[in-house]
């Protein structure tokens, strides 16, 4: 199809064989291109908005042919946010918090801190009223609610956002997970040393405490100084190392303490050499060992990441290590969880864990919401060894001995004392308080009604949608106009918005296409479309609107106009060319000539055709221009730049620049000419109103007088000046002139006066016709409001002297 600005010229071309009073019913259609053939699918890349015919491109696409009932929709299946049977219940990361899940996760895992936390009182819950939410206050409550979730709740994965909040974290910046470890052990002990019960109260000691002592000897009299001190978990230097083995002979090797180093004896009352190192006494049952990856650097002051290789055991031997293991103590561990950071910098990255599953012996793998269940019961680190380094700096993974794993992110190893295997099925069961269960079962109703909700959305987006499609494609077959058949004209904004199923439809509104006499105006029809009455008639009625615009809307009165307007602007071309070959020409002898503003006669093209636009414009309703601003746009593309800023805004018709205040002829002969009449004629044709003023027309009177004034006031101004200039000399040149400290000899009195009065004095002095007379002196600006001076000797003589000067 044609571009839109050749189908408008074509529109109109018959304007210039066909006068207005003689435009018949074909001309009316052709202005709004009923004839127009349709555009067929597949021959336009999109729709023609210059052809009212063209139906192809307004979103008809997405409708036509079969469509996927997920097409009707943008609602997940609410079925894919439950949890699934025998899987686990994953955390929501808010931000960067996915250290605290990895965390959370693990200490769920451990059964009998679990049990233990269901024990702990809380009367809050338990008198909970169940038809209220429940909000927990102190850590204990968070992490019991928590649990409960985990273990309980139809969720995939639940909002850790409560702990989160109560603990004071950071969503947004990722802390030291290493510290945080610390710190929430450390906040939970001091929490459950509040309960009644000595069994929970030491829950933590009893799970995650050993002991240890730094013992250091001295080498002179062999005085060996104990201090026992209790851990919660070891932190083992893996720079240089290997292996755990290695991570750990490091930890409790001996140190010398020589030189500026050396310890102070009791025994010798003296600084001695010595040696120091750590010896263990007893192992909790959750041995955490935290492997030392996030160092800090002396030379960039910051800490960074050892993506170092270690290897560990599936299985644990502590009994080396142990300085005097008891009869009853448990030396041998199991791996059960493995904490991994993603990541090259020790500022950013990703947090996962592996746990093993305590009742069924299968690992897992944490990702925040994401749980993976591994394959044959066996640890597989996989992907996570895949961190974000060149391939230059990457060094080859180690070769790992059956019962063994390797990996350069894992920064803490957590070890389960191992057990004998018990024959009570029900010994690794961790049941849900009633209290708790019951706040879980209210959270569960919930998420069942939020599903039934969102599946009723997505049936009713569903239904809704398969309504549309099925009337889009009864209508879309409806919309085209046969020969000969009645039809009407609907807006194209409208059939898309009705074809774009993610807005809602309205009624259609043609209010804004109308003309002034009501009818369809003919520079709309590049935004509405023809379509059958049938196919009208049903969306009107299904959708209502208006006002309808049906054959009988075609507006023959705005053609006409239109017409007559056309054919003056191809005249005003003519004309413009014999005008400007006339004003070239002199005045012959007798010829009477007229007087014509030169800014007009420049411009007298422009200004007429203006006035023809505005003629054009009339016609237009609620365009959201005025006819000004219109026309001015329209000219200005097609017949090139306006008057100039200072004379556009001023000049409304033609030759007004040449008329006075007075409605005379102006007394400035520079700012007009003298044409031929043949010129005045042919731009009077346009300007019928214009001010017309003949060669032997005189300027306007007043003028004149007002001008003679205005020339014996200057040089009466001009007199005056020079001769005060000639009085006071001395004051115009600021020679010679009085000082506080200096008088000059035989004076005894000495006038201020203030300097505005004499800057004003000197602006006359040296324009006379542009500045008036100083009237008078002013000195109250030097008065205070007690009408006195205001100003002291002192100050005068310390530099106040830019107020005022002396006479």
């Amino acid at each position: 199809m044609a571009p839109r600005l050749q189908l408008e010229k074509a529109a109109w071309r018959w304007v210039e064989t066909v006068k207005p009073e003689d435009i018949g019913r074909e001309h009316v259609e052709l202005s709004y291109r009923v004839n127009v053939p349709a555009c067929r699918r597949g021959t336009c890349r999109r729709n023609c908005k210059g052809n009212p015919n063209c139906l192809v491109g307004i979103g008809e696409q997405a409708w036509l042919g079969e469509i996927d009932e997920n097409a009707f929709h943008n609602i997940d299946d609410p079925n894919s946010e439950r949890r699934d049977k025998n899987t686990f219940v994953g955390l929501t990361n808010l931000g960067a918090t996915c250290y605290v899940n990895t965390f959370l996760q693990v200490w769920f895992h451990n059964l009998e801190l679990r049990r233990s936390l269901y024990l702990c009182q809380n009367p809050r819950a338990q008198d909970h009223n169940i038809q209220l939410d429940y909000e927990p206050e102190s850590i204990c409550e968070h992490l019991q609610y928590l649990f409960a979730l985990l273990q309980n709740s139809n969720r995939r994965y639940i909002d850790p956002s409560g702990l989160v909040k109560a603990l004071g974290l950071d969503t947004g910046q990722q802390q030291d997970a290493q510290e945080f470890s610390k710190l929430f052990l450390s906040l939970l002990e001091d929490t459950l040393s509040k309960q009644k019960s000595t069994t929970l109260q030491n829950i933590i000691q009893r799970q995650f405490c050993g002991q240890f002592s730094y013992v250091t000897v001295c080498n002179q009299c062999g005085r060996a100084s104990p201090l026992p001190s209790r851990f919660y978990e070891l932190e083992l230097n893996i720079q240089g190392h290997k292996n755990l083995n290695e991570c750990i002979t490091e930890f409790l090797k001996e140190e010398k303490l020589d030189g500026d180093n050396r310890y102070f004896c009791e025994s010798c009352q003296n600084k001695q050499c010595a040696t120091r190192r750590i010896k263990l006494h007893s192992l909790p049952r959750t041995l955490n060992l935290q492997l030392m990856r996030f160092v800090f650097d002396r030379t960039t002051g910051h800490k960074k990441k050892l993506n170092t290789f270690i290897s560990f055991p599936e299985q644990l031997d502590m009994g080396p290590f142990l300085e005097t293991p008891q009869g009853n103590q448990q030396c041998v561990y199991e791996l059960s969880a493995v904490l991994i950071h993603r990541g090259v910098s020790a500022y950013s990255g990703h947090y996962i864990a592996h746990v093993k599953d305590a009742r069924t012996s299968d690992w897992y793998k944490f990702n925040d919401e994401e749980i993976e269940k591994m394959e044959g019961k066996k640890l597989q680190l996989g992907i996570e060894e895949d961190i974000a380094e060149t391939v230059k700096s990457q060094t080859r993974k180690p070769k790992c001995s059956k019962g063994y794993h390797c990996s350069r992110n894992a920064y803490m190893l957590v070890y389960k004392v191992q057990e004998e295997e018990s024959t009570d099925p029900t010994a690794n069961d961790v049941q849900v308080p009633g209290f708790l269960q019951r706040l879980v079962d209210q959270d569960n109703h919930k998420f069942e009604e939020w599903c039934t909700e969102m599946a009723e959305m997505r049936r009713q987006s569903v239904d809704k949608g398969k309504a549309k499609h099925e009337e889009v494609k009864e209508l879309y077959e409806l919309l085209p106009v046969q020969d000969g058949q009645p039809y009407e004209f609907v807006p194209l904004e409208w059939l898309k918005k009705w074809l774009d199923d993610s807005t809602a439809t309205k009624e259609m509104d043609n209010s804004l296409f109308l003309c002034s006499h009501g009818k369809l105006h003919p520079d709309k029809v590049g935004e509405a479309k023809r379509v059958s009455m049938a196919a009208a008639h049903i969306l009107y009625q299904r959708y209502g609107g208006g006002p309808r615009l049906d054959g009988s809307s075609l507006c023959r009165e705005c053609v006409s106009q239109r017409c007559r307007v056309l054919r003056l602007k191809n005249q005003l071309n003519e004309d413009y060319r014999e005008v400007t070959n006339l004003v070239k020409r002199t005045l012959g002898s007798g010829e009477e000539g007229y007087w014509v503003g030169k800014s007009s006669l420049r411009s007298w093209r422009q200004l007429a055709m203006e006035q023809l636009e505005e003629d054009e414009q009339e016609t237009m309703h609620g365009s959201g221009q005025t006819n000004g601003q219109a026309a001015h746009s329209r000219i200005n593309k097609e017949y090139g730049p306006h008057l100039p800023e200072d004379s556009e805004e001023a000049m409304k018709t033609f030759n007004e620049d040449i008329l006075c205040t007075h409605g005379g002829l102006s007394i400035l002969e520079t700012e007009r000419r003298l044409v031929p009449s043949a010129v005045w004629i042919k731009v009077r044709a346009y300007f019928p109103k214009a001010p017309e003023f003949t060669q032997r027309q005189l300027p306007c009177g007043q003028c004149l007088t007002l001008e003679q004034e205005e020339k014996d006031n200057e040089a009466v101004s001009k007199m005056m000046a020079q001769d005060q200039k000639n009085q006071l000399l001395n004051l115009f040149q600021e020679k010679n002139r009085p000082l506080l400290t200096k008088w000059p000899q035989g004076t005894d009195t000495l006038f201020i006066v203030p300097m505005f009065f004499v800057d004003e004095w000197k602006k006359f002095i040296r324009r006379p016709t542009k500045s008036s007379p100083v009237s008078s002196v002013g000195n109250s600006l030097l008065l205070c409001p007690h009408g006195g001076f205001m100003f002291t000797y002192e100050s005068l003589i310390n530099g106040d002297f830019q107020h005022f000067a002396l006479a």
